[in-house]
């Protein structure tokens, strides 16, 4: 079997140029398409379908949500609320973090396909501080994965190729990425699931709900458990100085 770095460089690269392109495009085509205004003023012909055609309405959604967040484009947020809207909190917080996930690990594989495994080698051949950062991650792939989902001020797209750069294995990846993301997506279905009411006030909903001290201090202490086992090693690797 031909190794995947043995491939044209053109080849490698491609799926992450195409990424790059398509977010670019995207952003300038789709900002004002995909946003509150767009679903408030299709929100019945949305139930409408949703209520003739249940399982069409969620394969459709997953795909594009799945689309949306594997491009980069605008509207994951708005992906996320549609969720709720159409299904509830669930099974839409169901759809919308595996479509999530799905969409993440696609740009995972993009950017390991072009970058990872080339990058990942030379920086654990090379020295000082390069080395040790690689090193700190291999030492603590969970802990770190579950934290940069959990805390709200990492980008998505960030958490998405920063492990392929280190070369994570696919799988931590995944699992990582589907439980960690599970208390946003709760917390942003739900506002979703709460659409109808927004809708008949004529208001907006409030997306920095997430970070009110009742939703917020909780999250926070999942970033604690998740970075408890680093700490420890910490604390260990002092007392064995």
């Amino acid at each position: 079997m031909t190794d995947i770095q043995d491939k044209p460089a053109w080849k490698r690269h491609a799926p992450l140029v195409t990424i790059g392109a398509v977010a670019l495009i995207g952003a300038f085509t789709l900002r004002d398409t995909l946003s509150f205004q767009t679903l408030a003023a299709n929100r019945e012909a949305l139930e409408a379908f949703r209520d003739n055609n249940y399982l069409l309405t969620a394969g459709l959604f997953m795909l594009a949500y799945v689309a949306i967040v594997g491009f980069s484009l605008p509207g994951a947020t708005i992906g996320t609320l549609t969720g709720g809207f159409l299904f509830g909190l669930f099974p839409g917080v169901l759809f919308n973090v595996l479509s999530a996930t799905l969409g993440a690990t696609l740009i995972f594989l993009a950017a390991r396909l072009g970058l990872g495994d080339r990058l990942a080698a030379k920086m654990g051949a090379g020295e000082g501080m390069v080395r040790r950062i690689k090193d700190g991650i291999d030492k603590n792939q969970w802990s770190m994965l579950f934290l940069i989902r959990l805390v709200p001020a990492v980008p998505f797209f960030a958490a998405n190729i920063v492990p392929a750069l280190v070369n994570v294995p696919l799988y931590r990846f995944f699992v990582s990425t589907f439980l960690g993301i599970i208390p946003g997506a709760i917390v942003y279905t739900s506002v979703g699931a709460g659409l109808g009411e927004v809708f008949a006030r004529g208001e907006t909903p409030d997306l920095g709900i997430i970070f009110a001290p009742h939703i917020l201090l909780p999250i926070l202490g999942l970033c604690l458990l998740a970075a408890l086992p680093i700490l420890l090693k910490a604390v260990r690797g002092k007392k064995g100085l």
